[in-house]
């Protein structure tokens, strides 16, 4: 199968070894997507705006990889304090309500720059063209 890698032009892509979406046949995998904008934090304290932020990212990937958010199958968000889930769901509830993929919200210690309150990844499955 073909495979495609999508940059976003991060610098931390080159750095690390990533893309921020691969495809594989009709399979995208989004990377851990942060508030970042040109590697300034947006939102800094607000899980709500940081959740909408990141999941923005997503959506412009998945669309540059072939995809729409009505493709996406599964979240994954790791969250530095679970006691602001609502504010992180309300967020994914904005994009996701009528889609509804498999979604997880965990806690984890930290991200890679404290002021970063969530990170999300995201499954998509386009559908195969006939053909």
């Amino acid at each position: 199968m073909k495979r495609t890698n999508y940059s976003s032009g991060a610098l931390w892509e080159g750095k690390v070894g990533y893309s921020r979406a691969v495809r594989v046949g009709n399979v995208i995998e989004v990377s851990g997507t942060v508030a970042s904008d040109n590697d300034k934090v947006v939102a800094e304290g607000n899980a709500y705006e940081q959740t909408k932020f990141a999941l923005a990212k997503i959506e412009s990937a998945l669309i540059n990889a072939g995809a729409t958010l009505h493709d996406v199958v599964r979240t994954r968000m790791f969250v530095t304090d679970i006691s602001r889930w609502e504010e992180y769901g309300r967020a994914h509830g904005e994009f996701f309500k009528s889609i509804k993929p498999a979604t997880s919200m965990v806690e984890v210690s930290k991200l890679i720059d404290p002021r970063y309150l969530v990170e999300i990844e995201a499954t998509a499955i386009v559908e195969q063209k006939a053909g």
